[in-house]
């Protein structure tokens, strides 16, 4: 580095790399910094990877067995899924922002919450939603068969007509993807 001295009390400092290979170490140093800015935005946003027990597991397999459904595909977290329409226009990601019209049953047919839309920070939601969302694209919908693990896990809530739904239950969701971003 060479310093230079300039009148009126002006300092500039000029960078004069004068061996090929200290270009080459700014060079890489610039690209790492890029490099390094660019996946910032990941670690955020982790991916969600629950998995949920065998047990619980067992539960959504007997429920969709006395149902007669035999078109659920298992995915890696032991939930289950129906694509019902795969939309078009890409698929939301755990850090999207996802327009939606759900509703929320019990394995009873009892439907405990609903919504015709509502915006969500999906990676905010029930762990099944972070999972099952992203396997459909825009305008999509999905029905997802949750093992506690990946609903409300054993915490009990109370509806808003009252009723009391005890953890450790299972839930089946019907999703439309309206909107993302």
């Amino acid at each position: 580095m060479r310093l230079v001295i300039i009148n009126n009390n002006k300092v500039t400092a000029r960078l004069r790399l004068k061996k090929p290979n200290m270009r080459k170490l700014l060079l890489s140093l610039v690209i790492v910094l890029f490099v390094l800015a660019g996946c910032s935005k990941k670690s955020e946003c982790p991916e969600e990877n629950t998995v949920a027990p065998a047990a619980e597991e067992q539960m959504v397999k007997d429920y969709l067995n006395s149902k007669g459904i035999t078109t659920a595909t298992k995915y890696k977290s032991n939930m289950y899924y129906q694509v019902l329409t795969p939309g078009s226009g890409g698929s939301p990601n755990a850090c999207s922002i996802v327009s939606v019209a759900y509703v929320g049953k019990l394995t009873d047919d009892y439907v405990f919450d609903q919504s015709a839309g509502s915006s969500f920070e999906l990676q905010g939601l029930i762990k099944g939603w972070i999972q099952g969302i992203p396997l459909i694209q825009k305008g999509g919908s999905i029905r997802l068969f949750l093992p506690p693990s990946l609903a409300y896990g054993n915490q009990t809530i109370t509806d808003s007509k009252g009723r009391v739904i005890p953890g450790g239950t299972m839930m089946i969701f019907d999703i439309n993807l309206l909107n993302f971003q």
